[in-house]
């Protein structure tokens, strides 16, 4: 097998650095726009109660996470045997299973107390 070129070389390690900048000026775009969104609406009059639920948030981005690593595990697994390939699917994993962990937990909390 020979070496890949160096310009391919150079191409592929400039990928995810183009990516992290482009994702980068979209979310810096977005909250500077939201932002001066939201003081045009104060300066009008209109203001929105904005209600977030953690518990809800957690447990959806927990249940993908969870089911995303655990699908990356068993393929790296299944494709390579346990090898370094294996992280790439259980860091996802563990964050989901932190997600799942804490929606179970604050759960249990809330009912405690009242």
């Amino acid at each position: 097998m020979s070496a890949p070129s160096a310009a391919a070389q150079v191409i592929v390690s400039i990928i995810p650095i183009v990516g992290i900048v482009m994702g980068s000026v979209i979310v810096f775009f977005f909250l500077m726009w939201d932002y001066k969104y939201k003081v045009f609406m104060i300066e009008k009059g209109f203001k929105r109660e904005y209600t977030f639920n953690l518990t809800t948030f957690c447990l959806l981005s927990g249940l993908i996470l969870f089911i995303l690593g655990l699908c990356l595990v068993i393929f790296f697994l299944i494709k390579d045997g346990f090898s370094y390939g294996v992280l790439s699917g259980l860091i996802p994993f563990g964050v989901g299973m932190s997600l799942l962990m804490f929606v179970k937990i604050s759960g249990k909390m809330k009912s405690g107390n009242e």
